[in-house]
């Protein structure tokens, strides 16, 4: 992508000052993907037990905390 000069920049930032600018909407997968992201934490959170929610955040942190090849 080639780099805007500084003429292209200050046009850019002129048109979004007043508004001439418009943003393409989302697609439609995109706004579903992201409505279901949203929700999916939630819902997977309530359906785990405490014990289970507790040995995943045990081996997360296990992952987090471990060393790295090129620290050994």
């Amino acid at each position: 992508m080639p780099k805007k000069d500084i003429n292209e920049i200050a046009f850019a930032v002129v048109q979004q000052a007043t508004g001439e600018v418009v943003k393409p909407p989302e697609s439609i997968k995109a706004t579903s993907g992201r409505k279901g992201g949203l929700k999916g934490g939630a819902a997977r959170a309530s359906t785990l037990s405490s014990n289970e929610r507790s040995a995943i955040a045990k081996k997360a942190a296990a992952a987090r905390w471990k060393p790295r090849k090129s620290e050994l």
